[in-house]
């Protein structure tokens, strides 16, 4: 999850104009990312070099079981000039040798995690939400003071939010109070909506599904989540079950991550990830001005993910997870602190963010995105960079163009400014930005789910081809910055149930 980073400054009282007797403030914007070309911490270079060697050992040992192969082989027939019964004999000790690495070394190697369809929700039309009616709902609703409701309005004129995202209209009501009951139906309609989507593209049934993943930040019932959709779906009892809470928007990879570890754990399986955030339990009704800026940006939205490892399904999957990078800065305490869950003096509970949000968060990005590099980047750009390395000079460090490893690029839909400072500083074209900036205008921020409306863009405007590259970067809370790698295995057709069909 990523804000605006404002520096909130007390101006008093207006003694005139139409504002006159309410309180004044004005809102600075502090200094956005960290400048991504001063400085490179080889940490975290070596540490993705290090994930390539791990990756690549499986793919090289092959070649060298051909190899010797090959050469025990020579040896023989150099060995043995006539054809005599040691040679046969020899010859086929190693060639049974062979036979049996070429059958268990499959069952060695990982296996590829294929993403087999995905499917966004979108919500009734009647819960639409202009920015003009979100300010006159939250006016009548009578929980904000003036400061409050003109540190909103400001904040949604610069947010990058359209006038068709949604939220539903409970929150405004004057004698709401946030509950268990109100997050679980929101919950409800979320979840089922999007996995009935699913279901209904993959034609899967619900009893094949040996893995279940759900997260969503704040709403932690008892049952759980996940527990709610193994009842509503009748899972199988032996399902492996997960409910990730408290995580914020990175943890929709986050819960890829943990699918495709226990994927390899149950082969061959397939695996349901569903990414929410309920807007009722996370809606902050109180004037601490750190703590509205969730308010502005959260809307409505989910997605359901199923994943596969059966290797048959590489012929009706839509994309194979080629890398996966997690970079986590909780150790420092300026990123622990960026984003949490607090009480204001009132007793009334929301989000705060710090004004230190956008830095730290560049930070984590910057050192995700190092480490990512060597698994990604074409050998002419890590020898460029490297070169800049060993023949240092006045200059800044060379940073590799991301743009030659990747086709598109689906950056969690969070804010304007955000959007604009990560387009900056790894300098990339308008027509990269477009999936993030057309979902946070469409949507709003959907939180972990955001990836998938930008993924379902690009879906629906035939903008993914067959070896297309996708780079999905999600931030959240601790702080935490996750990337994944998705590799398009077809043409992508655009299918009925894309929450953009009918969207102008």
């Amino acid at each position: 999850m990523e804000y605006l980073s404002p520096e909130i400054v007390n101006r008093g009282v207006e003694h005139s104009g139409p504002y006159a007797g309410s309180p004044s403030f004005s809102v600075k914007v502090r200094r956005g990312l960290p400048d991504f070309l001063s400085s490179v911490n080889l940490k975290y270079v070596k540490l993705g070099y290090g994930y390539l060697i791990n990756h690549g050992i499986y793919f090289v040992a092959a070649p060298i079981l051909l190899a010797i192969f090959a050469t025990q082989m020579w040896k023989l027939t150099r060995e043995n000039s006539c054809l005599d019964f040691t040679y046969f004999l020899n010859f086929f000790a190693v060639l049974g040798f062979l036979c049996l690495m070429l059958h268990v070394y499959p069952d060695l190697t990982p296996r590829a995690t294929y993403l087999v369809d995905f499917a966004c929700y979108r919500p009734p039309s009647e819960l639409k939400i202009s920015k003009e009616d979100f300010i006159d709902l939250a006016k009548k609703s009578g929980k904000f003071n003036d400061a409050a409701i003109q540190f909103q309005e400001h904040v949604l004129k610069n947010s990058g939010l359209g006038n068709e995202t949604y939220l539903p209209r409970i929150i405004f009501q004057p004698d709401h109070k946030v509950n268990l009951r109100d997050g679980r139906e929101e919950a409800a309609m979320l979840m089922f909506g999007a996995v009935d989507n699913l279901l209904a593209a993959t034609r899967i049934r619900p009893k094949d599904i040996k893995i279940l993943i759900v997260n969503c930040g704040v709403l932690n019932p008892t049952p759980s989540l996940s527990a709610m959709i193994i009842n509503h779906y009748k899972l199988s009892y032996k399902i492996q079950s997960f409910h990730l809470g408290g995580m914020g928007c990175a943890a929709g990879i986050t819960a890829i991550d943990l699918a495709k570890d226990l994927l390899s754990a149950y082969p061959p399986s397939y695996a349901l990830v569903v990414s929410i955030e309920a807007v009722t339990f996370t809606w902050y009704p109180g004037n601490e001005l750190d703590m509205l800026l969730p308010n502005c940006f959260f809307r409505m939205g989910s997605a359901a993910i199923l994943l596969s490892n059966h290797r048959t399904d590489r012929w009706r999957a839509k994309y194979e997870l080629k890398q996966l990078v997690r970079t986590h800065k909780a150790m420092d305490d300026r990123c622990f602190k960026s984003i949490h869950q607090k009480e204001d003096s009132e007793g009334k509970r929301g989000l705060s963010v710090s004004k230190d949000v956008i830095e730290v968060g560049g930070h984590a990005l910057k050192a995700n995105i190092t480490t990512l590099g060597p698994l990604v980047l074409p050998v002419s750009e890590q020898l460029h960079f490297f070169t800049s390395l060993l023949f240092k000079n006045k200059s800044k460090p060379y940073i590799p163009d991301y743009k030659r490893a990747f086709e598109h690029v689906c950056i969690l839909a969070t804010s304007k400014k955000v959007l604009d400072e990560i387009q900056k500083n790894l300098d990339l074209t308008d027509e990269y930005m477009e999936a993030s900036r057309r979902t946070l205008e469409r949507f709003g921020n959907t939180s972990s789910s955001s990836v998938w409306y930008e993924l379902a863009y690009l879906e629906a405007n035939k903008k993914i081809k067959m070896g297309d590259r996708i780079w999905q970067i999600a931030l959240g809370s601790g702080f935490k910055c996750n990337s994944a790698v998705w590799k398009a295995l077809r043409n992508v057709r655009q299918l009925d149930i894309n929450p953009w069909n009918d969207v102008n």
